[in-house]
């Protein structure tokens, strides 16, 4: 869980680096980077969790999402492009399966 805890302190840093570039593709990937440590080192995630990342970061104009919330069945927030949204909630609606 440390390696988290440090690895997120790096990524805030590089995410902020990202905002004020207005990098949203590298914002994006660092937001990904935080869900996968989330899930594999401070074990936090959970399957449905990780199914609706998946899913959103399938669909073009998506820059990054994760997890947020205190885990375990909390919800995802997702970065993307504004002409993408209505195409990103019907995918994610249409590929998530509620049983993961």
């Amino acid at each position: 869980r440390a390696r988290h805890v440090i690895g997120e302190i790096e990524r805030t840093s590089r995410a902020a680096e990202a905002l004020e570039a207005k990098d949203y593709k590298r914002f994006g990937e660092l937001m990904v980077e935080s869900h996968n440590s989330l899930r594999d080192d401070y074990e936090v995630s959970c399957p449905e969790l990780d199914e609706l990342v998946a899913a959103a970061m399938e669909v073009p104009g998506v820059y990054g999402s994760r997890m947020t919330g205190g885990g375990f069945g909390g919800c995802t927030v997702t970065l993307l492009e504004s002409g993408a949204a209505e195409k990103a909630v019907k995918y994610i609606k249409d590929k998530y399966s509620r049983t993961a």
